[in-house]
């Protein structure tokens, strides 16, 4: 049992308790409980195995107890010593210290709290601004509207949106068709207008060839032909004696024949035009008439949004609502455009229209700063403009326009006008509707030049008797090209210089009208004629007070001109000398009139040079 003991792990000694004993070594506590157990445990051997596993257990509780034990009993014994008082050892040698070495540390201790504390500030202001963010918050979440408020308006919004959307798609087939149907009508009308001046024009040019010819056709195929021209002439002269009496009546006795447009209609087309206008027209009042206003006036629907951006500005502008707007009002202003013609004189103009009001009213009224150049707002009339109004405008330009209507081209040029009045406001932005609709201004101006301009060219002998069919004709069509010319000019302004005055002076003044001058006899019908000519070229082209010579698109206008001026001052009209002269000022040939004057002595008439 003794054995079994001593080699229990718990009692066995550490490393450094293992050595060796030279003097008798007391007994401890431990030892002294040992020796007292052996004889008590030699008289138990002879009792049974059952009572000797009982000893095993209550000596290994003891040796337990007895451990736990001898370490109070030694801490007691510490304690109770009297605690030496230690002694400076002098033997012990410490690194120098001097004065550098203290001021350093303690700057290296002061940097550290410094930057300890200037961390601290730091995360103090950051708390201080979470504070003063969140008592904003609470404040304006205190303030403002609730949330449920805010999510019903928001949801309402989306609602009326959606079914605003539904709406317009439901709508839209009827709409193109109405508006394809409009632009047929007006279509069909203006190349029965077209093809009836072109096919009467090659009618009497025939014609008047016939009549030269005459002695010499005397069968019965081209008395045939003659009697179906005489029909045609006799129809033509008709609608030209209805102008006449209307001109009377309205007292325009100083009207050149040529001038006037040819645009009646036989009283069976008219009734049929205005009966499938009318057609038409009610079809286009059917649109919306089951649809409520809040749907389908565009003022209620701007004063949706109007609503929005006083309530919640925020959202509007960041939503891009600017940019929606345009598209979601297109189709209701595309209805208000079917009964508007860019091309009568007596059309409400764009401005009048209720859809350009209400869009400048919501304008006028928005919140933006007015000074900020890139306000979204403001940018709503022009992009509509654009998107809307100028594709329509450019399908009248291509093919229902006539250039040489002064009535359409001078209504047309009014709300086109109009149209770059409001496109100036987003002078950074290069609108592509704009630069569209000027292309196709110039070229179908390019096409009425080629396509209806025709005057022919008699013998003199043959025109001198101003009564004459041949005369007659002639200076219809000369006027007729110098109305065109006129209503060319009339774009100044809107179209560049140099395309108006390739149009105008290279196209159609020196490849028409002054070859048509140079076949004329000379006399006050000539200066009447050029005086016409320099009437019509803007005033801004002459405007530099340091010009001495013409543009150059001019030469031959100028050379004319002086060659007129000559002959005009070898015979009985050289009073009229003086109006060349006048001409020649004003297109700023003043080099030429000096020539002139000095040449033939005309001191009388340096004074018009000198008042320029």
């Amino acid at each position: 049992m003794k054995k079994n003991s001593n080699e229990d792990p718990e009692s066995e000694p550490d490393d450094h308790e293992r050595r060796i004993p030279f003097t008798l070594k007391p007994q401890n506590l431990r030892q002294r409980m040992a020796e007292e157990t052996k004889p008590r445990n030699e008289e138990t051997s002879e009792e049974s195995q059952e009572d000797e596993n009982q000893d095993i257990w209550e000596q290994q509780q003891m040796r337990k107890a007895v451990k736990i034990t001898e370490g109070r009993d030694l801490d007691l014994s510490y304690s109770s010593k009297p605690q030496a008082l230690k002694k400076f050892d002098t033997s012990i040698s410490f690194p120098p210290v001097n004065l550098e070495i203290i001021k350093k540390q303690l700057n290296t201790r002061l940097t550290l709290l410094q930057d300890t504390h200037r961390s601290h500030l730091r995360e103090y202001e950051k708390y201080i601004q979470d504070v003063e963010s969140s008592k904003s918050t609470i404040q304006n979440l205190e303030n403002s509207s609730s949330q449920a408020l805010n999510f019903k308006f928001y949801k309402s919004m989306k609602v009326y949106v959606e079914n605003l959307i539904d709406c317009l798609n439901e709508k839209i087939i009827s709409i193109q068709e109405i508006e394809s149907s409009m632009h047929a009508l007006l279509l069909k009308q203006a190349m029965t207008f077209m093809k009836r001046r072109q096919d009467e024009l090659k009618c009497e040019s025939t014609h008047l060839q016939q009549l030269s010819r005459r002695a010499e056709t005397s069968t019965n195929e081209s008395l045939a032909m003659d009697e179906k021209t005489q029909w045609i002439l006799e129809e033509i002269e008709s609608r030209r004696s209805r102008r006449r009496q209307a001109r009377t009546l309205c007292g325009n006795c100083d009207h050149q024949e040529g001038t006037s447009s040819d645009d009646e209609l036989s009283s069976e087309d008219m009734i049929d035009f205005q009966e499938t206008q009318g057609d038409i027209l009610q079809d286009h009042k059917k649109i919306f008439e089951d649809v409520h206003d809040d749907f389908c006036n565009i003022q209620h629907i701007l004063l949706k949004f109007q609503q929005w951006r006083e309530k919640y500005p925020d959202s509007y502008y960041e939503a891009f609502i600017s940019l929606c707007i345009p598209k979601l009002l297109n189709p209701l202003i595309r209805v208000q455009l079917i009964d508007w013609n860019p091309l009568k004189f007596d059309a409400i103009g764009l401005k009048q229209m209720p859809w350009f009001t209400s869009i400048e009213k919501f304008m006028a009224n928005s919140m933006e700063d007015s000074k900020k150049e890139d306000s979204s707002d403001k940018k709503i009339l022009p992009t509509v403009i654009n998107k809307t109004v100028i594709p329509r405008l450019t399908d009248f330009v291509e093919f229902i326009w006539d250039p040489l209507s002064t009535s359409q081209t001078t209504s047309l040029i009014t709300n086109c006008r109009v149209i770059h009045e409001e496109l100036s406001t987003c002078a950074n932005e290069v609108s592509k509707g704009k630069q569209d609709l000027l292309k196709s201004i110039v070229v179908r101006m390019k096409k009425a030049i080629e396509d209806d301009v025709f005057i022919p060219l008699y013998p003199k002998s043959t025109v001198e008797d101003k009564t004459s069919p041949h005369s007659k004709f002639q200076e219809r069509q000369f006027w007729s090209g110098v109305k065109l010319f006129r209503n060319i000019l009339l774009w100044n302004g809107l179209l560049p210089d140099d395309t108006l005055q390739e149009l105008g002076l290279g196209k159609l003044l020196n490849r028409y009208l002054i070859i048509a001058l140079l076949n004329a006899i000379p006399g006050p019908d000539v200066v009447k004629k050029c005086n016409q000519i320099a009437a019509s070229l803007p005033e801004k082209w002459f405007q530099n007070s340091a010009m001495r010579t013409s543009i150059p698109q001019l030469g031959n206008f100028i050379q004319f001109l002086l060659q007129s001026a000559h002959k005009l001052s070898r015979s009985e009209f050289r009073d009229e000398v003086k109006e060349i002269i006048s001409i020649l000022v004003k297109i700023k040939a003043l080099n030429q009139a000096e020539s002139f004057i000095e040449e033939y002595h005309l001191d009388h008439l340096k004074s018009i040079i000198e008042e320029v």
